[in-house]
């Protein structure tokens, strides 16, 4: 991790471009110290502003912690989404949203820390903020069982989130362990084997004419348990100070 360079004092900026330089200062000092370690002191230093400037624009090293969570929460779910929404093969889609991770996480920035590894998990607006990216970034993937297979909803939200999971830990791990293979080949083993697990995945037939209940391809009678996503919290748009919306899929 480099370290980061200390701004100059004396520029006057827009409320705006400052607000941004001083969230820029905090990922800096939060993603190399944690939460707990942060100083505000170092914060404003780093940001190159007095401290009652940076208490202008937040009231506290909790507020400014927060802030950074739900603009790069929106941000893994809008590069997700985008990967996601770029075709609409389903196969291509799987090996995109692999990618997605990975691109997040391999960003110089190592925003992914303040989301996947942060140290203030236990306040419950940051768990609950983590828990929303993760919950959403599961959904999405959900969406490709589902349309793929047709299964349950139930059924592919669990496999959804258990694969976006998977995801992010193994690209966590691979940087870590210092990029030991190429990202992009890094990509294709875990898209591989997310596109062979959802193959296997048995096909779920549609109600026939006589109204019976829907059997997979093995003959299994089914289930009635529902097959419609349900609302899901739309993180797109936080870190500008926007409400939370829901969004169904």
């Amino acid at each position: 991790m480099s370290t980061p360079e200390v701004r100059s004092r004396g520029t006057r900026l827009p409320r705006t471009a400052r607000r941004s330089q001083l969230l820029g200062a905090a990922r800096e000092v939060f993603v190399a110290q944690g939460y707990h370690a942060a100083a505000m002191d170092e914060i404003a230093e780093r940001a190159g502003v007095s401290k009652p400037v940076l208490y202008q624009h937040f009231p506290g090293k909790r507020e400014l912690y927060l802030a950074l969570v739900e603009q790069h929460s929106a941000e893994v779910v809008e590069c997700l989404r985008g990967a996601i929404e770029n075709t609409t093969d389903n196969k291509q889609r799987v090996a995109g949203a692999m990618g997605a991770f990975f691109d997040f996480i391999d960003r110089e920035n190592e925003s992914f820390r303040l989301i996947f590894e942060s140290d203030l998990t236990n306040d419950p607006d940051v768990r609950s903020r983590v828990e929303a990216v993760n919950e959403q970034c599961g959904r999405m993937v959900a969406e490709l069982i589902h349309e793929e297979t047709g299964r349950p909803w139930a059924e592919c939200e669990l496999i959804g989130i258990g694969l976006s999971g998977m995801a992010h830990v193994a690209a966590r791990y691979w940087l870590q362990k210092g990029r030991q293979m190429p990202r992009e080949e890094a990509v294709r083993l875990l898209a591989g084997l997310t596109w062979r697990g959802i193959a296997a995945i048995p096909l779920q037939e549609e109600h026939g004419e006589d109204g019976e209940r829907p059997t997979d391809r093995s003959g299994e009678q089914l289930d009635d348990r529902p097959n419609v996503p349900p609302p899901v919290t739309d993180l797109t748009g936080l870190g500008e100070g926007h409400e939370v919306t829901h969004r169904a899929y």
